[in-house]
C-alpha cells in the first residue's frame, strides 16, 4: 500500500468540515466528576461513602441468608436500593479513574493516525516500497539538500536513484572517480532526504582509493593530527603524529614524552616478528586429523612447507606451523614474517599454497575455511597474548625521582601502589585479557589511524602489561611496556594514502626499507610501544596526584554554546 503526503489542500478540506462544536468539545472533555452539582471533594466522598457503606451492607445481608439458609436471589427492596446505588458508585469511580486514561489512548491513536499521513515512500523500478523517516523541518536541515549539477551528471542522479544505474558501478563507468563520489553524494541525499553537508567531498585524490582502500565513497572524514614528542627511543628522537578526537589525550602522551626525555630515554626491544594465518579444514574422523597434525609437527616436513610457503611471496618466510585440534577438526597457525607489510594478504596466499600440496597426500580433508579464528584477528584471544601475532616488543625506562616529583607531580611509592591495585589486581579482578594496563588502545589508535594502519585491529595490538617497581634504593621509578601482538606495515592498505603517507614520512619509516626489509614497520612498532610508555606514565601520574577529573572538566570541555547550533 502507498502511502503518500497528504496535500496542504486535502487538510484544509478536512478541516473546514470538522464541525465548531467537536472542537469545543474536545478542548473540554467530559469528566466524571460532573455528575453532581458539587464539588470535586464532595462528589467523590459522596460516592466513595456511599461505594463501601452498600458494599457493607450487601454482604451482612448475605452472610445472614447463609446462616438462615435463605436463597441470595430472593432479594428485598432495600437489597435492590442497594445494589443499584452499589452499581452506580462503581460506574463513578471508573469514570473519575479512567476516563482521561482512555481519552489520551484515543487521541493519541488519532495523533499516531495523522502522523502516519505525513510518511514518503519512495517507488522504484524493481516495486520496492521502503517507508523513510519524516523529513525534518526546513528550519531545521537549514540547507538545501540538492546542489546543482550538469544535465548530464543529473540524468545519471536520477537513474541512480530509480535503480537504473548501480551505485558501485559509477567509477567504472564514468572513468572519473570525483565525479562518481559527487553523483552518489547526491542520489545518497536524494534517497535518505538528508543532507551531506559538513562531509568534505572535494581536496581528496578518490583514485588513489580504488580498489583497495574504500567503496562507494561520498567523502572523507576530518580528524585532528596532533604531534607528541620529542620521544627519545633507543638514542633517537621522534615527533609521533596521532588523530584522536579527544581531549587531553596528545598533551597527557606529549608529557610523558617530557618525562622520558629528561630522564634520560626509554629502551625498546623487538622480540618477536610473525604474521599468523590459521585455516580450519576437517576429516572424516578424529584419527585422520590426528594424523594431519603430526604429519605437520614433524620437523622433517617443516622445510617442504617452507619452500612451498616463501615460495609464494618475495618477502613471506614461514617461521612455525602450530597445530590444535577440535574433534575430526584440525586449525593449523601458520606464522611468517612479512617484510614491511602488516601482511594478511601475504600469509593467506602462502597457507594457500601449502593446502594445495595437503591435499594431494590428505585427499580426504575438507578445507572448511582460511581462517578459523585461531590466528587470531581483529578479537582478543589468549592466543595472541600468550604466543603473540605480528610485533612482540618491550620498552622500558627508569624515571627519575626529581622528574616523579616535577613533572608528572606525584610520587614514586603512589605509582607503584596504583599500578598494582588497579592495572595488575583490578584487571584481573575484572577477568581482563591482555588488558593489564591504563589506556594502551587510547595511543595504539591514535597513531594506527594517523599511519594507515587497520583500526579494528587495535584489539590485538593493544594488549598489553604495564609493570612500574622502584629502583635505586626507592629513589626512581622503573616502568615498562610489553605488548604482544602490534600489527602494523609501512606498505599497503592506508599507508599509501598522502596523509597517512606524510605521517609515516615524519616518523622516517615511510615505505618498504630497500637495505633490510622488515626494518621500517618494526621501528614503527617500537615508536608505538614507546608513546603507549609515554601514554601510561602520564595518565597513572593524573590519577594518583588526582588530577585527572580537573584536567578533563578544563581541556576534554567545548567551549561553545551547545544550545545555539543549529543541527
Amino acid at each position: 500500500m502507498d502511502v503518500r503526503r497528504r496535500s496542504a489542500a486535502a487538510k484544509n478540506l478536512t478541516t473546514k468540515k470538522a464541525p465548531e462544536k467537536a472542537g469545543a468539545a474536545l478542548d473540554h472533555p467530559s469528566k466524571a466528576s460532573d455528575a453532581l452539582p458539587l464539588p470535586l471533594y464532595l462528589t467523590n466522598g459522596v460516592f466513595l461513602t456511599l461505594f463501601f457503606s452498600v458494599a457493607y451492607f450487601l454482604l451482612h445481608r448475605w452472610r445472614e441468608k447463609i446462616r438462615n439458609s435463605v436463597p441470595l436471589h430472593v432479594v428485598t427492596v432495600s437489597e435492590l436500593g442497594g445494589v443499584i446505588c452499589l452499581i452506580a458508585s462503581i460506574i463513578y469511580l471508573i469514570g473519575f479513574f479512567g476516563i482521561d486514561f482512555v481519552q489520551s489512548i484515543i487521541y493519541k491513536h488519532e495523533a499516531e493516525a495523522d502522523d502516519d499521513q505525513q510518511c514518503l515512500i519512495i517507488e522504484d523500478s524493481r516495486n520496492i516500497h521502503c517507508s523513510l523517516p519524516p523529513l525534518p523541518p526546513k528550519a531545521i536541515l537549514g540547507t538545501k539538500i540538492e546542489m546543482a549539477l550538469p544535465e548530464e551528471d543529473e540524468e545519471i542522479v536520477n537513474r541512480v536513484v530509480s535503480g537504473e544505474i548501480p551505485s558501485y558501478s559509477l567509477e567504472s563507468k564514468l572513468g572519473d572517480c570525483f565525479r562518481a563520489a559527487k553523483i552518489r553524494r547526491e542520489a545518497v541525499q536524494r534517497q535518505t532526504g538528508r543532507t551531506l553537508e559538513g562531509l568534505a567531498l572535494e581536496g581528496f585524490d578518490y583514485d588513489s582509493i580504488l580498489g583497495q582502500c574504500c567503496e562507494m565513497p561520498v567523502g572523507y572524514v576530518q580528524i585532528p593530527v596532533g604531534i607528541v614528542g620529542p620521544l627519545l627511543l633507543n638514542g633517537c628522537e621522534y615527533s609521533v603524529p596521532m588523530a584522536t578526537t579527544e581531549g587531553c589525550l596528545v598533551a597527557s602522551t606529549n608529557r610523558g614524552c617530557k618525562a622520558i626525555h629528561a630522564s634520560g630515554g626509554a629502551t625498546c626491544v623487538l622480540v618477536r616478528d610473525g604474521m599468523t594465518r590459521a585455516p580450519v579444514v576437517r576429516f572424516p574422523s578424529a584419527k585422520r586429523a590426528t594424523e594431519l597434525k603430526f604429519f605437520l609437527e614433524e620437523p622433517l616436513n617443516f622445510d617442504t612447507l617452507s619452500v612451498l610457503f616463501n615460495k609464494s611471496s618475495r618477502f613471506a618466510r614461514l617461521q612455525s606451523v602450530q597445530c590444535a585440534i577440535a574433534g575430526k577438526n584440525l586449525y593449523i597457525r601458520f606464522s611468517c614474517s612479512t617484510g614491511d607489510a602488516m601482511g594478511m594478504n601475504m600469509v593467506s596466499k602462502g597457507v594457500q599454497s601449502v593446502l594445495d600440496f595437503l591435499a594431494n597426500d590428505f585427499p580426504d580433508m575438507d578445507v572448511i575455511g582460511i581462517s578459523g579464528n585461531f590466528c587470531s584477528d581483529k578479537k582478543p584471544a589468549a592466543v595472541n597474548w600468550i604466543e603473540g601475532r605480528g610485533k612482540s616488543v618491550v620498552c622500558e625506562c627508569i624515571i627519575t625521582r626529581d622528574v616523579v616529583t616535577k613533572v608528572l607531580k606525584t610520587s614514586v611509592p603512589a605509582l607503584v601502589e596504583l599500578n598494582m591495585l588497579k592495572n595488575l589486581a583490578g584487571s584481573a579482578v575484572a577477568g581482563s585479557l591482555g588488558g593489564f594496563n591504563a589506556h594502551a588502545a587510547n595511543i595504539v589508535s591514535a597513531i594506527f589511524i594517523a599511519t594507515g594502519q587497520d583500526p579494528a585491529q587495535n584489539i590485538e595490538s593493544s594488549h598489553c602489561i604495564t609493570m612500574m617497581e622502584s629502583v635505586n634504593d626507592g629513589k626512581d621509578l622503573h616502568i615498562s611496556v610489553t605488548m604482544p601482538c602490534i600489527e602494523v606495515g609501512t606498505v599497503g592498505g592506508g599507508t599509501q594514502l598522502a596523509s597517512q603517507s606524510a605521517c609515516l614520512n615524519l616518523l622516517g619509516v615511510k615505505g618498504a626499507s630497500k637495505e633490510s626489509p622488515g626494518s621500517n614497520s618494526q621501528l614503527l612498532a617500537r615508536i608505538i610501544a614507546g608513546a603507549v610508555l609515554a601514554g601510561e606514565l602520564s595518565l597513572m601520574s593524573a590519577i594518583s596526584a588526582g588530577h585527572l577529573v580537573k584536567s578533563h572538566m578544563k581541556y576534554n570541555r567545548s567551549s561553545q554554546d551547545v544550545t545555539k547550533i543549529t543541527s
